[in-house]
């Protein structure tokens, strides 16, 4: 004890065991700064073992120390930031294993290395977001795991803190991305099953692929004639940016619609027919040849079952009542709904579901179970009925089958045995052209009578049938329940869901000439083959 009263006297600032004027043993000590105090041992002057130096702002180290300096287990607090370490030191620094927690929730167990997480560890952010695996110098480096709190989880190489090498990304919506990645992007080789069901497998650039889709392309040229009532084909190609067919992408969904070309309608036309198309005109849909039209119904055609031994052949021609005409209720109101400028409401639903007149949709390439159908009258996975008028897919109450939605293969997909659809019941665009008819054939009529062109009234009048002109041509309105010769548009636009990268592809767009159903003249020639 007197030993220690003689230091205190000498060394006021020092309280405690002391050896030969030094300060050994058990001791407090407060430096000249009196920023800093220490308790706790000492060894011939120096801090030596355990104890806490303690700071004027609150700070603190608590541990092991040796020959002065901060070495071994301890335990540091900072008072500004609220962080907190517990593990291994070296001369004052944070180095080899510890655990650090800071103020804003985020957590690291771990290697340190001169103060730096440096080598393996776990690390919780203050999102919650994970990552464990190889550090250097603070950030995440080599191979590594890492969970985001959208649900994403990418497990492969990094490089200063980015995602860089080879690695696998599962996305929380279900996309899978593996290959190359450099600055957090993919680029180099790679495959991505997004979760819409599109594959694509090649190269990729600062997160877009090199050979990806950019456009729709309907093969054929810009116009397709069919005969009145008859069945087609539409075949579509994807193509890159540059007019190059995509390679190494598949599964997008394309879905097929029509539309039926309006007639110009002049502001000083009857207010019948302005009614008419003010009716209308929110449901106009532009199209790149000039003009727009109004959504019209398609169809796929149907085939007659095994059972029945007939042939196939178009749907409803005959004048008897049919499934479509009792459908046809559902669809009138296309003509009257507003859609937004692009969209079509008939065909425009997802998979397997069509909206607008609750359509149903087959089996096709989106739910597993794809429809085929041959020559000889057989349709694998559908089942029809006989109708008066002819053979139809079964009906589910007044729904009618609209064409099935096609996933692109190999860049390529095909809508087979298609055809225009009965029109709905007071189908108001084929009102306004037989409005607008009448209004010609009283012209006409008036011109021919002025012209002294032939044109037997009385008789037409004693048969009770419309005028016709000098060329034996009817001139009388079209039966408003039949698929009319004249220009219809045919679009495919993407519904993939969700849209492949967050981008949907522009709709492409084709015209449809429907001519007048093929007939026979007397040496057996149909129109077609005669024209030739």
């Amino acid at each position: 004890m007197a030993g220690n009263v003689k230091n205190q006297k000498r060394n006021p600032r020092y309280v405690g065991e002391a050896k030969n004027l030094l300060r050994n043993g058990f001791g407090m000590y407060v430096y000249p700064n009196s920023f800093f105090r220490y308790e706790g041992q000492w060894e011939m002057g120096e801090k030596h073992g355990h104890g806490q130096l303690l700071m004027k702002d609150g700070s603190y180290y608590e541990g092991d120390f040796s020959h002065g300096e901060i070495e071994g287990n301890g335990k540091r607090f900072w008072a500004k930031t609220g962080d907190t370490y517990s593990g291994q030191f070296s001369r004052g620094e944070l180095h080899g294993y510890g655990a650090m927690e800071r103020a804003n929730g985020e957590r690291y167990e771990g290697e340190f290395s001169s103060g730096l997480r440096d080598g393996q560890g776990f690390l919780e952010d203050q999102y919650r977001q994970t990552y464990k695996g190889s550090f250097h110098e603070n950030k995440r480096h080599g191979e590594g795991q890492m969970q985001y709190r959208n649900g994403d989880q990418y497990e492969g190489c990094w490089l200063q803190d980015q995602r860089q090498g080879h690695g696998v990304m599962q996305f929380g919506e279900g996309s899978v991305y593996e290959g190359q990645w450099r600055n957090n992007l993919f680029n180099g080789q790679g495959s991505l099953i997004h979760c819409s069901g599109v594959i694509y497998e090649g190269v990729w650039l600062n997160g877009k692929p090199l050979g990806g889709a950019s456009n729709i392309v309907i093969e054929g040229g810009d116009v397709l004639e069919v005969f009145q009532e008859s069945p087609f084909s539409v075949e579509v190609q994807l193509q890159t940016k540059d007019g190059e067919k995509t390679t190494g992408e598949n599964g997008r969904v394309l879905q097929i619609s029509a539309g039926v070309r309006l007639p110009d309608v002049s502001p000083s036309a009857p207010a019948s027919l302005l009614k008419m198309f003010e009716d209308v005109r929110e449901a106009l849909v532009q199209t790149p040849f000039g003009f727009q039209v109004v959504s019209y119904p398609l169809m796929e055609r149907a085939f007659e079952s095994q059972d029945s031994g007939g042939p196939e052949f178009p749907l409803a021609t005959a004048a008897a009542p049919s499934p479509l005409a009792v459908a046809g209720a559902k669809l009138v109101a296309q003509a009257d709904s507003s859609l937004p400028e692009g969209e079509w409401e008939f065909g425009s639903g997802s998979d397997g579901q069509a909206h607008g007149g609750g359509a149903t949709v087959p089996h096709s390439y989106l739910d597993g179970k794809e429809v085929s159908m041959d020559w000889s009258g057989t349709a694998e996975s559908s089942t029809v009925t006989e109708c008066s008028s002819g053979l139809f897919p079964e009906q589910q109450g007044d729904s009618i089958s609209s064409p099935a939605n096609q996933r692109v293969k190999d860049g390529q997909a095909k809508f087979q045995d298609v055809m225009l659809a009965l029109p709905p019941p007071d189908f108001i665009p084929y009102q306004l052209l037989d409005e607008m008819d009448k209004r010609n054939v009283r012209k006409l009529s008036t011109r021919v009578d002025k012209l002294g062109l032939s044109q037997d009234k009385s008789s037409d009048s004693r048969a009770g049938t419309a005028p016709r002109l000098a060329n034996n041509t009817k001139v009388n309105p079209l039966d408003s329940r039949t698929v009319r010769p004249g220009e219809y548009v045919i679009m495919v636009k993407e519904v993939t869901s969700p849209p492949f990268l967050d981008q949907t592809l522009p709709p492409a767009f084709t015209l449809l000439r429907v001519c007048p159903a093929k007939s026979k003249n007397k040496m057996g020639l149909t129109d077609k083959s005669r024209s030739k």
